[in-house]
This record gives C-alpha cells, structure tokens and sequence, in this order.
C-alpha cells in the first residue's frame, strides 16, 4: 500500500471518528494540510463508497461475517462427512461377513 492510499484511509478514519460525513472535499483538505499528494481520483472514490455508511459499525462487525462462514462449512461439510463414515462401516461389516463364511 502506498503512502497516498495510507494517507486517504487514514483521513476517512479520523472523519469516522469525528462523526463527520465523508466527503471529498474532507479528504482532500486533511490529506493537504498532512502534506501527502493524492490522486484525485481516490477522494471521490472514498466519498462515494463510504457515503451514507457508518465507518466505525464496518470496522467493528469485519470480524463477524468472517467468523460466520468457516462455521457454516463446518456445518455443510460435516454433514457430507457423516455418510462417508456410514459407507465405510457398512463395507467393514460385509468383510467380517466374508469371513464368518470361510472365504
């Protein structure tokens, strides 16, 4: 990540934490007044994909979603695990069966 693209996501958070909206123009003023050069292009680009959304509920809930989906393929894949491990019962017991009868 380079310093520009540093430098924008820290100014969105110091707006997020003010609980000030996220506009361009923010962006742009505390990225000047750090002295860091941007692109014009990430202000808005951050303006527009943060707009109307709460920074700090993002950041507190990343972790939820992330923790939600190993569970539910544990879940799926646990459950196509249970037939295999009847298969390989049920073909252990036709192999005692194999030898009760003297093959």
């Amino acid at each position: 990540m380079s310093v520009a693209e540093k430098a924008i996501v820290y100014a969105t958070l110091i707006l997020a934490d003010d609980n000030s909206d996220i506009t361009a123009d923010k962006l742009q003023a505390i990225t000047k007044a750090a002295g860091v050069a941007v692109e014009p292009i990430y202000f808005s680009l951050f303006a527009k994909a943060f707009a109307g959304r709460d920074v700090n509920e993002l950041l507190l809930n990343v972790g939820s979603a992330a923790a939600a989906a190993p569970a539910a393929g544990a879940a799926a894949g646990g459950a196509a695990a249970a037939p295999a491990e009847e298969k390989k019962e049920e073909a252990a017991d036709e192999e005692e069966s194999d030898d009760d009868m003297g093959f």
